[in-house]
């Protein structure tokens, strides 16, 4: 009872009308104007209720005059009061017109007099300020008159509307049913539903609301007819004028941004007023009045930001207002500002970083992010796209001969990985228009123009030496094509006739097009452009089709040996071929699965571009072999077994370099480890025979494909981080986003729940739909006792030394018995055993050394009992080295032994020995030639060469290595590189290569000790031909720990960037910019100097440790060059540049690709955390530091040029890790889910900054100019990220902006932030 309202009227509703109608009537019989008889009635309603009466204006004085104008007493005397009492505020007109609206439309054409009066307040009012209402009871109770008389609650579904929504839903619906009113009139039908009809109409006549004029005559019928015709021309007049308005047009906007689905109810409209246009013009208005509605409406739902003409950011004019940036830019400008495709690409190839998520996901998201940025055409765009793909092929068109990813890697990015992520862009489109098939959509069709302008780019189209029969025989393909078409009269079905004697030039551009034309983005039209096929009749060595080994293998021929390596050297090119392959790998004899399994893990796999997306899947997906329904953990075992010779097969095949780097390109690496997990957790568990002596030379045994298995799950993340890498940045994550085992099962996993995020899968066939299977169980690390307690134990080895074990531990036994074996050679040359580790923390020694019976020393257990017990035998011989016990070569032996005994032991070496580098507790040994082996010579001649190398690039270091000192290395890397110089370079060893590889840098890189050199010289003299690929190995070197090399490198980048071109030729791949900083060609006939700074960047970036200082010094340079431009343009020339632009544009131009190219250096060496760092810390304090200390005295266009290159270089970074939307839930988990905190934090300290809170120390032309740009590029680019933002911040940020009279981008911020700041939009535009 305490809760319930008091009654504020002391008079019901009834009797209150009754007073007002008596006291309208008293005042019109004394003849009273309309202005005083509204104040008399004003004055009785304020009078009546406690307290104070009801409140101007009053609700229930609307409610009872609307309620007698419809229909009781429709005189003209009371519209004008009405009138009247709307101009003078005593009443609301929003409320009036909203009361007016329900009850008028529905009777229009019974009263046409009241429809047009209703007509005419509503053109005086509802584009005038007078809507507006201050806030307080009376307003709340006029919200909610409206809501309850035009149901907006009902239809909208909003609940708990506010004014805010009123006013622009009022808006709404006036247009829409006046619209619909219009059509209705006009003889067409409306857009109205059913239940919209019977929401607006009233329920039954009634005796006063019906026209009671009695019968009318012939005249007056034909006067109330040309009444509601007029009333008809009148109602589109006054939606014409309501959607010219642009505070409506605000309000309309607010609808198509915040309740899209409530606005296509409008579009709707609009379609059908477009349907009848000619019909419309000729009853109503004139044609250019249509358009006119039709263009006002449409331009509200263009998502996309239009500034007015006024400044936008100081004095940089409109140079970002009046257009597309690449409108203004000619040369190598224009290709600069798609550096971003040529950082990605170069840096996705770099074959020491695999990465968990697909290049298609990731060149999708950036090819559109990047388009809308550039606001590029889409052929341009895919344009841009191609070329960078090509200078990838051609920067490296000679591989260095190494392990590394090879010109495979680079061929699959252009002839796959574009095509897919292009695929993706265009069914986006087909998607969203619902034109399956349409080959005239404006993405297809820039598609198409882009490749036909690839044909001028010849220098890039020439093919690797390779490729070049390849390249011919696709050029032969389409000249048969173009001979049989222009023969058949046009029949393009002639082309399966061969005719050898045709034959034609091939480039890059003719593998492109079939690529293409393979995934359906176009057709074999494109063998008909002008220009494509060039004819030779002097191609003696192109092989045509039709010598394929793949047509004997679909006849039926058997897999002989023969035919085995001829189709493991040729990549099958249909996916017909793949199914048989597929099915003979399942249910095919042993030696048939092991035949089949080798051929798919060969040319298929790598260079079957067209098929490549399956053919990944397939190879996945034989790496789990379907388990029979009802077995048992026993017959799992055996089932596995079974599969032994075929799964060590594909395992072989998955460990070579190219082919586990195209796997990662395609994103399967999530997959790749959820499918060896089970792998290993069996063949781990299971006992070797109990003759086995050796693996590496073995047949396959239990141990063999345990150790390939294990060693490639491992080479999947870094499992031998040391210690520093794993030490948190302050801010709740790793330094940088590394895979962990437990991250790739959760991106596994979540690839079940959202099953359609792949983009592999774009052209599939009933054949082959199962290689496109997601997976239908999540894994999880659990479900793996065996392997969890491994990794859990290795990172205990990382994290702290090993702790003692007792003599009776399993663990403890079986590592000496390791010993034993080990050392059993030693033992018969007098090394007492017993005592080799008494030193040694982990006490395991005691054993007997018996060399009588050699099997008894052998320990014949399961992998995983082997491994747990490897680190204890390695702290021992470690320890017994270290006290002189037991010598190098000893040393060296007994580890070669172990990893003979069971390869997988190497992991245990390598997580062990790293962590023991980590710690710099043991001693440094001389690399002499006697006790260890020595560099010789090779030392300094690596060194030498690095540093040229370095020099050519603008980097200087210091040497290492004075002459006549020996080399030293710790103990433990001294252990480890003498063990890998061991190891012969047999392809079938490539799994324990990839393992060392990694690892002898990632040892090199954790020890405080320059050991790269000397492990490069050890390695040139056992591998003279890896020459050039040691020295690139060894040029990251210094840059782990020199922080002055860093800074060297990266301003380097930027100068070469900034290079002058001496030509002005539109050609995107002018030498400037991308030529300068990425380099042309990197490895022909040997390393070229001077070598590209950015491929240099992009090389070494991964071994930066303070990537917050990199984040810095990125910003300083980014800084640095804009108040560079600002100088040399405003002081260089005439006024005019002969292209017609400022100055001042032309550096700001070049200030934008300076910001972008500073945007994909940070992203590439930090990743999603040192952008978070850059928003949250580096650069609001820069911004807070004193000026001094960044540039002194800039001068105001060089201060303005500074705001704008940061907020541009902010933006990017944030729009290349986030975009406006990435719909890929890998994506959505990796990078999208930390943005709203960070650019909210980003946003409050403008906001606090504006709203005087916090005190700058930079000079207020840079805030300014950072303040504005970075706000507009939100508003025009990713409004979507305003929505996550405080509307209180929201708030200050416009107030701010309107205080630099920026009225329109302060509006246009707070129109983006969603439902939350709607209403503060619709007071702002009604003040």
């Amino acid at each position: 009872m305490g809760s319930a309202e008091a009654p504020a009227p002391v008079v019901d509703a009834g009797e209150l009308e009754r007073r007002v109608m008596a006291a309208v009537k008293a005042s019109e019989a004394r003849g009273d104007p309309p202005l005083l008889r509204a104040v008399e009635v004003a004055r009785l309603v304020a009078g009546e209720g406690e307290g104070g009466g009801l409140g101007l204006p009053s609700a229930e004085l609307a409610g009872i005059l609307v309620s007698n104008l419809c229909f009781a007493h429709n005189s003209p005397s009371l519209w004008k009061l009405v009138s009247q009492a709307m101009a003078s505020r005593l009443l609301c007109p929003l409320h009036v017109l909203a009361l007016l609206t329900a009850r008028v439309l529905p009777q229009r054409r019974a009263h046409p007099k009241a429809y047009r009066l209703y007509l005419e307040l509503l053109k005086a009012n509802v584009t005038s300020s007078s809507l507006s209402l201050q806030a307080g009871p009376n307003r709340d109770k006029i919200t909610r008159s409206i809501d309850a008389a035009l149901q907006l609650s009902k239809i909208y579904g909003v609940s708990g509307i506010d004014f805010g929504h009123v006013v622009i839903l009022f808006v709404l619906v006036v247009i829409t049913k006046l619209i619909d009113c219009v059509l209705e009139d006009c003889g067409f039908p409306s857009g109205m539903t059913e239940e919209q009809d019977s929401v607006y109409s009233i329920e039954g006549p009634q005796g006063m609301d019906l026209d009671v004029e009695g019968v009318s005559s012939a005249q007056q019928i034909e006067h109330r007819e040309q009444l509601r015709r007029k009333n008809t021309v009148m109602a589109f007049e006054v939606v014409h004028m309501m959607a010219a308005d642009r505070k409506i047009q605000a309000f309309l906007r607010l609808i198509c941004h915040n309740m899209p689905d409530k606005f296509s109810a409008l579009s709707q409209r609009l379609t059908l007023v477009e349907v009848h246009k000619m019909t419309l013009e000729r009853l109503l208005a004139p044609s250019h009045k249509i358009d006119d509605l039709l263009m006002d409406i449409r331009r509200v739902s263009n998502v996309d930001y239009q500034p007015n003409n006024k400044r936008l950011v100081g004095v940089l004019g409109n140079m970002r207002s009046s257009g597309s940036l690449l409108g203004q830019l000619t040369g190598a400008g224009r290709a600069a500002c798609w550096i971003i495709f040529d950082i990605y690409m170069e840096n996705a190839i770099d074959g020491k970083h695999l990465s968990g998520i697909s290049a298609i996901e990731i060149l999708k998201e950036t090819t559109k992010t990047v388009q809308a940025i550039n606001e590029a055409s889409w052929q341009e765009t895919f344009k841009a796209l191609w070329i960078s793909a090509l200078r990838l092929v051609q920067r490296a068109r000679e591989p260095l001969e190494g392990p590394i990813p090879h010109l495979d890697a680079r061929l699959c990015m252009l002839l796959a990985l574009i095509p897919l992520a292009i695929s993706a862009i265009l069914k986006e489109e087909t998607d969203a228009s619902g034109a399956e098939g349409n080959k005239s959509l404006p993405r297809r069709l820039g598609l198409i123009s882009s490749l036909q302008d690839l044909v001028q780019y010849s220098g890039l189209l020439v093919p690797p030496s390779s490729l070049v029969n390849v390249a011919n025989a696709a050029a032969s393909k389409a000249a048969i094509f173009m001979a049989n078409y222009k023969a058949g009269g046009g029949n393009p079905s002639m082309i399966s006739q061969s005719d050898s004697s045709t034959k034609a030039v091939g480039n890059m551009l003719h593998l492109i097009v079939e690529a293409c034309i393979s995934r359906n983005l176009i057709d074999t039209s494109a063998y008909l452009w002008s220009g494509y096929v060039v004819s030779s009749g002097h191609l003696m060595d192109t092989v045509l089709p039709q010598e394929s080994p793949w047509l004997n293998f679909m006849q039926g021929a058997p897999l002989s040996d023969p035919l085995k390596n001829a189709l493991i050297a040729t990549p099958a090119s249909s996916l017909a071929e793949l199914d048989k392959l597929y099915h003979i790998a399942l249910n095919g004899s042993e030696q048939e699965k092991s035949a089949a399994a080798k051929i798919l893990c060969g040319e298929t796999l790598v260079r079957g571009w067209n098929i490549q997306e399956h053919v990944v899947r397939l190879v996945v997906k034989l790496l789990s072999p379907p388990l029979p329904s009802d077995s048992s953990t026993q017959g799992s075992m055996s089932h596995y077994l079974s599969q032994k010779s075929t799964l060590n097969a594909i395992l072989l095949g998955v460990s070579y370099v190219d082919t586990i780097h195209i796997l990662s390109l395609y994103g399967m690496v999530p997959d790749v480890a959820a499918a060896l997990m089970p792998l290993c957790e069996a063949f781990g568990s299971m006992s070797p025979p109990s003759n086995h002596r050796s693996t590496i030379f073995d047949e396959t045994t239990v141990y063999s494909v345990f150790s390939c298995a294990f060693l490639c799950l491992l080479r999947l993340w870094k499992f031998y981080k040391p210690p520093q890498e794993y030490c948190l940045a302050g801010r709740g994550g790793s330094v940088r986003l590394e895979l962990t085992l437990d991250y790739l099962l959760l991106m596994h996993n979540s690839r079940i729940e959202f099953p359609n995020s792949s983009a592999t899968g774009t052209n599939s066939s009933s054949d082959v739909d199962s290689f496109n299977e997601v997976p239908t169980q999540p894994i999880y690390i659990d479900s793996f006792p065996k392997l969890k307690a491994w990794y859990f134990q290795n990172q205990a080895c990382i994290a702290s030394p090993l702790s003692g074990l007792c003599n009776k531990n399993p663990v403890h036994q079986v590592a000496n018995k390791i010993l034993s074996m080990i050392c059993r050679k030693m033992n018969k040359s007098g090394v007492v055993s017993g005592n080799l580790s008494s030193t040694s923390s982990s006490s395991v020694s005691g054993s007997s050394l018996s060399t009588s019976d050699d099997s008894y020393q052998r320990p014949i257990v399961p992998a995983w009992e082997f491994l747990e017990a490897v680190p204890f035998v390695l702290e021992a011989v470690l320890t017994a080295c270290s006290h002189g016990r037991l010598s190098s070569r000893d040393l060296t032996t007994s580890l070669r032994d172990l990893v003979d005994f069971l390869p997988a032991s190497l992991a245990a070496i390598v997580s062990y020995f790293s962590a023991e580098i980590t710690r710099g507790i043991w001693k440094t040994v001389s690399m002499n030639g006697t006790e260890w082996p020595s560099p010789g010579t090779a030392l300094h001649s690596i060194e030498a060469e690095v540093k040229d190398i370095l020099a050519s690039a603008g980097v200087q270091i210091h040497s290492c290595y004075p002459r006549g000192v020996p080399p030293m290395l710790p103990l433990p890397m001294a252990a480890l590189v003498s063990l890998t110089i061991t190891f012969k370079l047999d392809k079938s060893l490539e799994y324990i290569h990839g393992i060392i590889g990694q690892a002898l840098e990632n040892c090199a890189g954790g020890s405080s000790w320059p050991s790269m050199p000397i492990i490069g010289a050890l390695w040139t003299q056992k591998v003279r031909r890896w020459h050039d690929f040691i020295v690139l190995s060894c040029m990251r070197s210094p840059f782990g720990r020199d922080k002055d090399a860093v800074a060297q490198l990266i301003q380097s980048c930027f100068s070469s960037f900034l290079l002058s071109s001496p030509s002005s030729r539109s050609d995107i791949t002018a030498s400037r910019g991308v030529g300068a900083l990425m380099g042309e060609s990197i490895t022909d006939q040997g390393l070229q100097l001077p070598m590209a700074p950015g491929f240099i960047y992009l090389r070494t970036c991964r071994t930066f440790h303070d990537t917050y200082f990199v984040s810095e010094t990125i910003l300083k340079q980014v800084i640095d060059c804009s108040h560079k431009l600002a100088n040399g343009w405003s002081s260089n020339g005439p006024s005019h540049l002969k292209s017609g632009r400022t100055p001042l544009s032309g550096a700001a131009s070049m200030a934008y690709q300076v910001a972008m190219l500073g945007a994909g250096l940070l992203c590439i060496a930090g990743g999603p955390l040192v952008v978070q760092v850059l928003y949250e810390e580096t650069l609001p304090t820069l911004l807070l530091s004193a000026r001094k200390q960044v540039l002194k005295d800039p001068g105001p266009v060089s201060s303005t040029l500074q705001g704008y290159a940061m907020a541009n270089m902010l933006f990017f970074c944030g729009s290349l890790l986030w975009g406006s939307e990435k719909t890929s839930p890998a994506m959505k988990m990796s990078f999208l889910s930390r943005r709203p905190r960070v650019v909210g934090t980003h946003m409050d300290f403008i906001a606090g900054v504006l709203d005087g809170h916090i005190l700058l120390g930079c000079d207020p032309g840079t805030w300014k100019a950072y303040v504005s740009c970075f706000v507009f590029l939100l508003v025009k680019f990713v409004p979507s990220w305003l929505r996550d933002i405080k509307l209180d911040t929201l708030k200050k940020i416009a107030a701010g902006l309107r205080s630099w009279h920026e009225h329109d981008l302060a509006l246009s911020l707070l129109e983006r932030g969603g439902p939350q700041a709607i209403s503060i939009v619709v007071d702002t535009l009604l003040q």
